[in-house]
């Protein structure tokens, strides 16, 4: 199974979403996960899909598929060396004073996660990365107990000169956000 990451540049209108995944339903295609914001041109919005699949035209047909959709702008389908990526998450961990201290160091020079609040009786730690290096840290951590973790889906950009909204049609005026 190889992964792919499928980024759909639309019209942000309501509905949009169902319409997309409902292609994905369709095709028996599980999303392993999805991130959607809007992009720097106003009224466009960014899909960044992220399948898993073995055959590399099945992915094609889906990505010519999304295409017909009327509010889609344009489609770009990417193996993992095409493009840069990485996850945010976010780790709850209880800070009970008879416990042993996290070794911060650790943490922010070798996993590349930093603190963002702390509290009386819990610490919430963040780390950003590919998949596997969050589920490293995962297992770091994992020890010292996990009140609650979250994790956001891939976000991507193409390895590519050009930004993906350069390849947008032309026929419309722009208005870049602030």
């Amino acid at each position: 199974m190889k992964t792919y990451t499928i980024c759909v540049f639309t019209e942000n209108s309501i509905g949009l979403l169902n319409k997309i995944t409902i292609i994905f339903t369709r095709r028996r295609l599980n999303i392993e996960s999805l991130t959607v914001s809007e992009t720097e041109r106003k009224g466009v919005s960014r899909f960044t899909i992220v399948i898993k699949h073995d055959q590399r035209e099945a992915v094609e047909k889906l990505v010519r598929q999304i295409r017909k959709v009327v509010e889609v702008l344009a489609v770009f389908g990417y193996l993992n060396e095409d493009i840069v990526y990485n996850e945010i998450a976010m780790f709850k961990i209880p800070t009970p004073l008879d416990s042993t201290p996290l070794d911060m160091e650790t943490i922010n020079r070798v996993h590349k996660a930093y603190l963002v609040y702390w509290g009386l009786d819990y610490m919430v730690l963040q780390k950003t990365g590919t998949e596997e290096e969050i589920f490293d840290f995962f297992k770091y951590i994992k020890p010292f107990g996990i009140l609650e973790f979250i994790r956001s889906g891939r976000i991507a950009v193409g390895k590519t000169p050009k930004g993906l909204v350069e390849y947008l049609p032309e026929d419309t005026e722009w208005e870049y956000l602030v």
